[in-house]
């Protein structure tokens, strides 16, 4: 090897490890389904003024969070009496392309109106889910239908208290939802290319939760938190492998957090009196590790776990909930702090947590006490949907505007 092009490896081997890394959020709750970003891009805090903001657009109705993929951001939401799926550039908000349907949904408690599942980038294709229950497969490139399934028509599902709200799961081969179809169309599965029906199972009622996938103990798993409790299935042909009842005694609750999946340990967890539930999944069904309701009571946020630390928003989403650090296989309390209802995402050893107030605040991950790194208000009330970390940047959205913050390092303020 001639001396420069040693000079050239070596200068190669030494940035190697500065080389940054950064992922895509293409669905809900990011890459994993767990809220997790593992990108190394962030700064590690933001100057007084906050964080900049690259864009900012008007939106309509919905409390479905954006999915980025590829550069592109997925923006579902009402406008009129339209669902609209909007293809944005992810770092400047300008139309790519747009696709619209006809839906006369209405929120029998006066809410929002829009759609509110994230929706799905996978292989090409755009999954949606809206409020009415209409499931949509979209060309990602061009923006053109490609199928889609009226559920509630086809499986006389309820509208329930506020629509459909799942957010679709690509597992395998298809697309599994909890519609909460009748006749033994609770879940159900269609074929991701054509949107045939795949297979169906349970009678269960729809929840609020999106279903997600994972490998125990070398058995693939779907795991459904449907209204009724947790429901565990084999991905290709639907069959349930076990189930149980988690749900509140009362009529007027929903289940809405999405399961935790970590080694062979399951949790679950919502409101209403009835707490957090962490199991231990076997080749024969599973076996509870404790259950209460005075550790981790999620409303309507799905918790992040970290180091064997669960971090969530505990308690009812109308009484000023705290965030928490529960450790997981105990249960056992570490801290909690006044924070109030909204979302937490993790950013490697860092907690995003954005409020329904419009703050965006940063803490530390870390089981030995609350610590706040900066907080900036973003947007203004009321900010329900699930936000984007993709690449660095941030996005989240409130009933009228979607914005893009830039967290990463070296960002001009």
């Amino acid at each position: 090897m001639t001396r420069p092009a040693t000079l050239a490896a070596a200068l190669l081997a030494l940035t190697l490890p500065a080389i940054v890394s950064a992922e895509d959020w293409p669905q809900h709750l990011g890459p994993r389904r767990d809220g997790s970003y593992i990108g190394n891009d962030l700064a590690p805090s933001w100057p007084n003024a906050g964080p900049k903001t690259l864009w900012k657009r008007q939106v309509g109705e919905g409390f479905a969070g954006p999915a980025i993929a590829d550069g592109r951001l997925i923006v579902f939401h009402r406008v009129d009496d339209h669902d609209v799926v909007d293809c944005l550039d992810a770092k400047t908000g300008k139309p790519i392309w747009s696709f619209k349907y006809e839906t006369d949904y209405r929120d029998g408690f006066g809410f929002d109106n829009g759609p509110r599942a994230v929706p799905t980038i996978v292989d090409g294709h755009v999954y949606t889910f809206g409020a009415q229950g209409t499931l949509h497969c979209i060309d990602f490139k061009s923006g053109k239908k490609v199928w889609a399934v009226d559920t509630r028509r086809e499986y006389r599902s309820d509208k329930g208290f506020f629509g459909s709200a799942a957010s679709p799961l690509v597992e395998g081969d298809h697309v599994i939802l909890n519609i909460g179809g009748r006749d033994g169309h609770g879940v159900v599965a269609f074929d991701r290319k054509t949107g045939k029906l795949a297979w169906h199972a349970t009678d269960h009622e729809a929840g609020y939760s999106s279903p997600i996938a994972a490998t125990v103990n070398g058995q693939r798993y779907v795991f459904v938190f449907t209204r009724e409790g947790l429901v565990a299935l084999n991905p290709k042909d639907g069959k349930v492998v076990f189930q149980f009842r988690f749900r509140a005694r009362m009529n007027a609750s929903v289940n809405a957090a999405t399961p935790l999946v970590a080694d062979d340990l399951l949790f679950l967890s919502t409101s209403y009196r009835v707490g957090g539930k962490l199991i231990r999944i076997k080749a024969d069904g599973y076996e509870e590790v404790w259950a209460n309701d005075t550790s981790m009571s999620n409303h309507y946020a799905t918790c992040v776990l970290h180091k064997g630390h669960l971090y969530g928003l505990h308690g009812r989403q109308e009484y000023d909930p705290v965030l928490r650090c529960v450790e997981l296989k105990t249960g056992k309390v570490k801290w909690s702090a006044p924070m109030g209802a909204g979302t937490v995402t993790l950013a490697n050893d860092r907690l995003l947590v954005m409020s329904e107030q419009g703050e965006l605040v940063m803490a530390a991950a870390s089981p030995d006490g609350y610590k706040r790194l900066a907080a900036a208000s973003i947007l203004t009330p009321t900010v329900r949907a699930y936000p984007a970390l993709a690449n660095g940047l941030f996005y989240a959205r409130n009933e009228r505007h979607i914005v893009c913050i830039d967290l990463r390092d070296g960002a001009a303020p």
